[in-house]
């Protein structure tokens, strides 16, 4: 696309693309912005390398003109969005991208991959944390990804709720909270339970976690105050019936005397499986698999579409694809939430080549990211992460209460369009 514009003398016309869902996944009541702060990481150095051009030339991807152009690529546009942690909605304008073609054109891939994952992997994170209603999860999905995509997974699921992650490139490069715990090897590695029990809180003090069910649970509780006393700091629950299994468990540390003890849960838990443990004395949850598939629903399903572009007098008109079973809208999009009187949003008011209508209890959801190119301070590295859990506990606060239900249902507010 980018050779046969620049061809064409209309790789310049300035245009704007828009990232939008056409719909949440089946059955969801609403979804979370995340990945945002990543792609303005990457826009601050994206750039064609040698190495990089020597290889499209090489295999006649693109002919010299082109590559000439992509030597010299320096994002200079604008870009909006809703701001991380923010809920969205079906047709939610969740990223603006205004520039010429060529440029815009050029971060497409780049952009839906990383929203397309992380907003997924927030999504699930959301209906996880709602889900244990106030008790931390801890996000455990590593192994069950990429490497890359492991950091993004940590990443977005601590700005959806989530107390910590096991993976450490994540804290590092992001300032988050990391945590983790002994695996059944560490146990096995031993010639006893005790032995090994002994070495982790030798090592690591009482206040560790001691997995207990490699064994026996019943024996390995036993052993583990044995080992701790009074000031151990957690037993992992990884198998079995874990509701039945965590009330005996708690039970049998108070008779220890080990009131101060608590209980983690682990074994391939989804939202699901927390809301049903919601009546057990559980104090924190290890999720994993589901969390970093998205929870059945590994993409967010957004697209990237040219919706207003520069005609040949300069002005700009709008422009959409026409097919029936992929409704787009053309035209540059603004967007803010509708609240009522007592602060509780009604709907996603989306306005059509103009912003929408406020009547003074309303909220603008569009902020502005990039200006002549240049990324705006606050929004990439910790700083964003921080301001993005907190606008995830804001946004989330506002919605009616359905966005609670995982039950399947239709999202918890409408979208409303102003022409």
């Amino acid at each position: 696309m980018l050779q046969a514009a620049l061809h064409a003398g209309t790789a310049s016309r300035r245009s704007v693309f828009e990232v939008f869902a056409r719909r949440l996944p089946d059955g969801r009541r609403y979804g979370i912005t995340a990945g945002t702060g990543r792609i303005l990481e990457a826009l601050e150095n994206f750039r064609f390398d040698q190495p990089q051009l020597d290889f499209l030339a090489a295999t006649n991807v693109v002919d010299d003109g082109t590559l000439a152009w992509l030597a010299d690529f320096r994002f200079s546009g604008d870009i909006y969005g809703y701001a991380e942690g923010e809920a969205y909605f079906p047709q939610s304008p969740l990223l603006i991208v205004e520039s010429s073609f060529a440029e815009a054109c050029i971060l497409e891939t780049m952009v839906l991959s990383m929203l397309n994952h992380d907003s997924a992997i927030a999504s699930a994170a959301s209906r996880m944390s709602s889900a244990a209603d106030g008790r931390p999860c801890i996000e455990m999905g590593s192994r069950r990804t990429h490497e890359e995509a492991a950091v993004a997974a940590a990443r977005a699921a601590v700005i959806a709720g989530f107390d910590s992650t096991s993976n450490l490139e994540a804290g590092r490069r992001y300032g988050l909270r990391t945590v983790g715990t002994a695996a059944h090897s560490f146990t096995l590695l031993h010639d006893s339970e005790k032995e090994a029990f002994t070495a982790q809180t030798a090592a690591l003090g009482a206040g560790t976690s001691l997995l207990v069910d490699t064994y026996d649970v019943e024996k390995g509780v036993r052993t583990a105050v044995e080992v701790a006393g009074p000031s151990l700091g957690g037993v992992r629950l990884d198998s079995g019936d874990l509701v039945a299994q965590a009330r005996w468990v708690r039970d049998l540390l108070d008779e220890l005397g080990n009131t101060k003890t608590r209980i983690m849960v682990t074994s391939d838990l989804d939202e699901f499986a927390i809301a049903a443990l919601a009546s057990a004395p559980v104090d924190a949850y290890g999720v994993g698999t589901s969390l970093v598939t998205g929870s059945g629903a590994p993409t967010a399903g957004m697209v990237y579409k040219l919706v207003s572009r520069e005609g040949d007098d300069h002005e700009f008109v709008s422009v959409a694809k026409a097919a029936k079973n992929k409704v787009s809208l053309g035209g540059r999009k603004y967007a803010l939430r509708r609240l009522d009187g007592q602060g509780t949003a009604t709907a996603e008011v989306i306005g059509i080549g103009h912003a929408p209508e406020n009547d003074g209890d309303d909220r603008t959801l569009l902020h502005q990211f990039v200006a002549d190119g240049k990324v705006l301070p606050g929004w990439t590295g910790p700083e964003a992460v921080t301001r993005a859990v907190q606008r995830h506990a804001a946004s989330l606060a506002e919605l009616p209460p359905s966005v609670n239900r995982l039950q399947r249902g239709e999202p918890a507010i409408p979208t409303e369009y102003e022409e």
